[in-house]
Formats: structure tokens, C-alpha cells, sequence
């Protein structure tokens, strides 16, 4: 797998991210480069969802 590919990933997943909370903003998604856990932290602060729920929301 190559960047290019990597990216075009992270993009799909940061638009089906956004339609399920749309609260989340661009800002909020970039801490994924190297901070996943800080990007759940985000998440569930912004949606109140629980960890599992956000992670299993990421893999689907």
C-alpha cells in the first residue's frame, strides 16, 4: 500500500466520521497523524460516545 492510498483511506474515513457526528470539524480529525488516542479523546468529549463505540464506528 502507498501514501497515496493510505491518504485516499483516511479521507473516506474522515467523511463517513463527519456523517455520523457532524459536530466533528477538520481541526478535530488532523490529530489522527501520530495522536489517535488524542483524537478519541476528542471525539468523545465533542459526541459523549463511549471508546468502543467511536473505534468500532472507525472500522466499519
Amino acid at each position: 500500500m502507498n501514501t497515496l492510498e493510505i491518504k485516499g483511506g483516511w479521507n473516506i474515513t474522515k467523511g463517513k466520521l463527519k456523517q455520523k457526528w457532524a459536530k466533528l470539524t477538520d481541526d478535530d480529525l488532523q490529530y489522527v497523524e501520530g495522536k489517535q488516542d488524542e483524537l478519541i479523546g476528542r471525539m468523545q468529549k465533542r459526541t459523549g460516545e463511549t471508546r468502543e463505540a467511536i473505534e468500532k464506528a472507525t472500522k466499519e
